[in-house]
């Protein structure tokens, strides 16, 4: 006699985790969330100002224009936070690239070609050096930063307590160039900065200098037993930061075309709020330099609206930045809890 088993149906499992576990679990959601904030805010823009000029193309050009330093900042700022650092001297390193260049230009009669070079270098050193401090002192990468932060906004004062015009033709000729696109136009700036995002990404992403960035910042003594040159990424992240720095205060000059010892005051927090808010964890070892774009075009856009909107003072974009800061600090947190054992 044969007898049939039923068995009861399998209970689901408990530790399979839901659809909205996998969506919080996915790296990609900041980038997105940010992507999608992006749009909604520059709907939100072409439906309110649309008789006031917000759907011409030049005024979505321009927030890579007057945003094309804090870019170029903020890709830096993306090298180190990814390590699980922080560089509190970006705005200072800024602003003794703008003093250091018209102080050589107008002061010293050097051509810019020549002063450009030497500004990259003193940006990539000073990185280097905290970079180096950093790793083989063993000391906070805030403590470090934060003495780079004084030491070059003082250096700036010993340039010169006055701001100096730049009034070098070869500037103003570059300054004014425009490159045509789409029915508008970018600065030289907008496209260096563009160039610089490119670059950026190829090295995060298709490099294996960029594979060890994300293994430290992930998890450093995973990567100290994979025998990863931790030592080296480390110093080097802080010196891709300074270069960015440099170029980033370069860019500012030829926007600004001055020097001044107060140049990019606090553009170290935008810079680290861009990155943030583009999904970058603060942690480190997860996040996107394309993120970081989005960051940028949000704190940008966000200038933009209360610009066309007229009513509203300008502290209100710090207001909205810190508004959002906080929301995707939350975002992180909550992602970072999902992922934990």
């Amino acid at each position: 006699m044969t007898t049939t088993t039923t068995r009861e149906p399998a209970a689901p499992d408990s530790r399979t985790p839901g659809r909205a576990a996998r969506i919080l679990a996915d790296r990609r959601l900041p980038v997105l969330v940010t992507a999608g904030l992006f749009l909604v805010m520059y709907a939100v823009g072409l439906s309110r100002y649309q008789n006031y000029g917000f759907a011409e193309t030049q005024v979505f050009l321009n927030l890579f224009i007057d945003n094309s330093y804090l870019l170029v900042a903020a890709v830096g700022a993306t090298f180190v936070i990814l390590s699980g650092g922080i560089d509190l001297s970006v705005g200072s390193v800024i602003g003794f690239t703008t003093m250091f260049t018209a102080w050589l230009v107008e002061k010293q009669g050097l051509p810019i070609v020549v002063v450009i070079p030497m500004a990259l270098a003193v940006g990539a050193f000073g990185g280097y050096l905290m970079g180096y401090v950093i790793q083989n002192f063993e000391i906070q990468p805030f403590i470090v930063t934060l003495a780079g932060l004084f030491l070059f906004r003082g250096l700036c004062l010993v340039i010169s307590k006055e701001s100096i015009s730049i009034t070098d033709s070869t500037v103003s000729s570059m300054a004014q160039a425009q490159i045509s696109l789409g029915g508008g136009f970018l600065s030289v700036g907008a496209v260096v900065s563009l160039v610089v995002l490119g670059v950026a990404f190829y090295v995060l992403h298709h490099t294996r200098f960029g594979r060890r960035v994300y293994a430290i910042g992930g998890n450093e003594q995973s990567a100290l037993l994979m025998g990863l040159p931790q030592g080296g990424t480390k110093i080097a992240v802080y010196t891709v930061s300074g270069f960015c720095s440099a170029l980033a205060g370069l860019l500012f000059a030829l926007y600004i075309q001055s020097g001044d010892p107060l140049h990019a005051t606090g553009l170290e927090l935008d810079a680290i709020a861009a990155v943030v808010i583009g999904g970058t964890l603060l942690t480190g070892g997860s996040g996107y330099v394309v993120g970081t774009l989005f960051g940028v075009l949000v704190l940008g856009l966000i200038k933009s609206l209360i610009q066309f909107e007229g009513t509203l003072s300008s502290w209100w974009t710090k207001i909205a930045t810190g508004v959002l800061l906080c929301a995707f600090i939350l975002v992180q947190r909550t992602m970072t809890s999902r992922r934990s054992p």
